[in-house]
């Protein structure tokens, strides 16, 4: 006889400590696969760019090593390890083994940090949960802070020594190789590393990022990236020296609030745009986060580039009798485009930070791009007839590729 499946009081468990994270990871790196893997070293590399952004350190350095561990160093305050009254436990325990525990959470009355990328208190300590060991140094009084763990577990609790030289470095180093028993890749490639550091590069403007790649036993190739005006060179660059138009930096602040009954918030708006019939790039970052899957600063976007375009191509009499309205297919495809918005209150998607749902900065950025392309049509005159003709290319070219691709799909159906 087959054995009963018995469902009782007695069949409901709850994961403790690093089981938590350990046999389920996907529910904080978004995948147990190379995506989470590479997720961990953006959580820890999140929080030496928060500390980079608020004034502490301009130089992150991030190791790739040959037996695919991988080492974060900033020149940031140290992070908080020692006894915290207000708690009653150590910082270290709060910061690496409690999920939800960090400085974080209240960012508009904080003195810390306002705008800050690792906001949900999940990082360190989730990373330390799915690392093989993790080794954790912390510089910041005049003092050497040292942590080791393996698979979840501390091991030799925290050591302090006085520093006897450099007694005024600061500054966060940790060092930890993720666990294949956790997740089924850990070779992140070194491709990941160059891409996630350029873009927090263009999104930190002043703040080097050094990337030190392990090739032989103890031999390192380095590479730095450093945009001094942050999206503003990254506009360039993509543009280059034929762009339609001459790139365009826009900045705003607003406050608001998601509904009625919700607490108001602040955001910085920052926008930097360019025209090209050559090269089409829309790429949106919130807190430094890029927003691969965009939200609401996409949503925004595509609402005020074809309003602002379409209201001058019909003050302009641009449309031919009968035409219809331009798309943002149209627009985007001469597009370059990159928004780097920072707020004290922020809604992602998910942990993995993809996409923001924010009411409020979906309206506010509408209003402000759609105001300021209003007003650099204006003023730029013969910019502006350029992008017009443009998407009115791009609009006309799409329709007649549908018309052809319909005629074509009708003949292929009558045979």
């Amino acid at each position: 006889m087959p054995k009963k499946n018995v469902y009782n009081d007695d069949s409901i468990t709850s994961l403790k400590g690093a089981d938590r994270v350990r046999k389920r990871p996907g529910v904080i790196f978004g995948s147990d696969g190379l995506e989470g893997c590479e997720h961990a070293v953006f959580e820890i590399l999140s929080n030496s760019i928060d500390e980079a952004r608020e004034g502490h350190g301009s130089l992150i350095t991030v190791t790739r090593f040959l037996d695919k561990s991988v080492q974060v160093e900033d020149m940031g305050r140290g992070c908080p390890v020692d006894w915290n009254e207000k708690e009653g436990r150590y910082n270290w325990e709060l910061v690496f083994c409690e999920l939800y525990a960090g400085g974080k959470y209240d960012n508009e009355n904080s003195e810390n940090y306002e705008f800050s990328l690792g906001l949900n208190g999940l990082g360190s300590c989730a990373t330390q949960y799915a690392s093989q060991y993790m080794d954790v140094t912390v510089w910041r009084g005049g003092k050497e802070y040292t942590l080791h763990f393996e698979k979840g577990e501390n091991i030799g609790g925290l050591q302090v020594k006085e520093l006897t030289a450099n007694k005024k470095k600061t500054g966060t180093r940790i060092h930890w190789l993720p666990d294949l028993d956790v997740f089924t890749d850990i070779a992140v490639p070194l491709d990941y590393y160059r891409d996630a550091m350029k873009r927090q590069a263009v999104v930190n403007a002043g703040v080097t990022f050094r990337l030190l790649n392990e090739t032989a036993a103890g031999k390192f190739d380095t590479e730095e990236f450093l945009y001094p005006r942050g999206i503003q060179d990254y506009i360039a660059e993509l543009a280059g020296d034929d762009a339609l138009t001459e790139p365009v930096f826009w900045e705003a602040e607003r406050r608001g609030r998601d509904r009625a009954d919700k607490p108001e918030y602040k955001v910085k708006l920052s926008v930097a745009l360019c025209f090209s019939n050559r090269v089409s790039i829309v790429e949106h970052y919130h807190n430094s986060s890029f927003l691969e899957h965009g939200g609401s600063p996409e949503k925004a976007t595509r609402s005020a580039m074809v309003s602002a375009i379409d209201k001058y191509l019909r003050d302009n009499n641009k449309y031919t009798r009968g035409e219809s309205k331009i798309t943002f297919p149209d627009v985007q495809d001469c597009l370059i485009l990159v928004s780097n918005n920072f707020s004290t209150q922020t809604s992602y998607e998910n942990q993995t930070k993809k996409a923001i749902t924010n009411k409020f900065i979906q309206e506010a950025m509408t209003e402000f791009l759609r105001s300021r392309m209003e007003i650099y049509f204006i003023e730029n005159k013969e910019a502006a007839e350029k992008i017009a003709a443009q998407v009115l290319i791009n609009k006309r070219s799409r329709e007649t590729a549908e018309r052809t691709r319909i005629n074509q799909k009708k003949k292929l159906t009558e045979k």
